[in-house]
């Protein structure tokens, strides 16, 4: 197991299904998440961060969806508070702005009704904030 949580940070739940696989009895997987938290291989915090960071900058999710994915994982609020402030404000903003341009530049369809359509529900699935998406739309149309 710390092999599993040194190769990728790892969250509680993570953890916890992994060790369901194992069919351990609840006494072993307590300890060896004990130990796990003891000797920093699992950290909740460290991992909010570091998810928040990669799914920003490499998957391009805004912070709606990182926030909703984070619960799914039964992060604490705190820790993800804390992991939304590794996202500086300007490079949010500049990469939302460079992910609706590209979008809109890709989408083909001639009706613009249908065309306005696509960018919103691509832009709200991929967890950006309403105010933001509407305000680009309305920009780009």
């Amino acid at each position: 197991m710390e092999h599993y949580c040194a190769y990728q940070d790892r969250c509680h739940k993570d953890v916890s299904q992994k060790l369901n696989t194992m069919k351990l009895i609840p006494e072993a997987k307590e300890k060896i998440i004990l130990h796990l938290l003891e000797h920093n291989f699992l950290n909740e915090e460290r991992f909010a961060k570091s998810f928040a960071r990669g799914k920003f900058r490499i998957k391009k999710w805004g912070k709606q969806r990182i926030i909703r994915e984070l619960k799914f994982r039964q992060i604490s609020e705190y820790c993800t508070k804390v992991a939304l402030k590794e996202i500086s404000e300007n490079e949010y903003l500049e990469t939302f702005h460079d992910l609706a341009e590209k979008k809109f530049n890709s989408i083909t369809d001639s009706d613009t009704f249908k065309k306005r359509k696509k960018l919103i529900d691509y832009l709200l699935y991929r967890g950006w904030e309403n105010q933001l998406v509407f305000e680009k739309v309305n920009e780009l149309f």
